[in-house]
């Protein structure tokens, strides 16, 4: 079966930091486009950090300097360490991966579930 399941998540207190991780199955992450994705209490879903097949990366303004995404192909698993965190992170945070090689974010292909980070003092 192909999926992406989130973990890692949970709560912290402003100032620390947690590493989401998302693990594939039933394809190679080598291959994809990454990246994660998280959607606060009553926003819109946005994008936080992307890694395309070739390693080039992308991080959301908000975010850059504080966290980094990494792929294991190893393991067939992304993962996300967050750093520094804010109660404006707070949100649940979602992986995906997408084939299109030409693409620096995932656009279509696979989501996981989600995973959720809440940060609070």
């Amino acid at each position: 079966q192909v999926q992406l399941v989130e973990s890692g998540g949970g709560l912290v207190q402003p100032g620390g930091s947690l590493r989401l991780s998302c693990a594939a199955s039933g394809f190679s992450l080598q291959y994809y486009a990454i990246g994660w994705f998280r959607q606060a209490p009553g926003k819109e879903r946005d994008g936080v950090s992307c890694m395309s097949s070739d390693g080039s990366t992308y991080y959301t303004d908000s975010v850059k300097g504080r966290f980094t995404i990494s792929r294991d192909n190893a393991k067939n698993t992304v993962y996300l360490q967050m750093n520094s965190l804010k109660p404006e992170d707070t949100a649940v945070y979602y992986c995906a991966a997408d084939s299109n090689r030409w693409r620096l974010c995932p656009g279509k292909g696979y989501w996981g579930q989600g995973t959720q980070v809440t940060v609070s003092s």
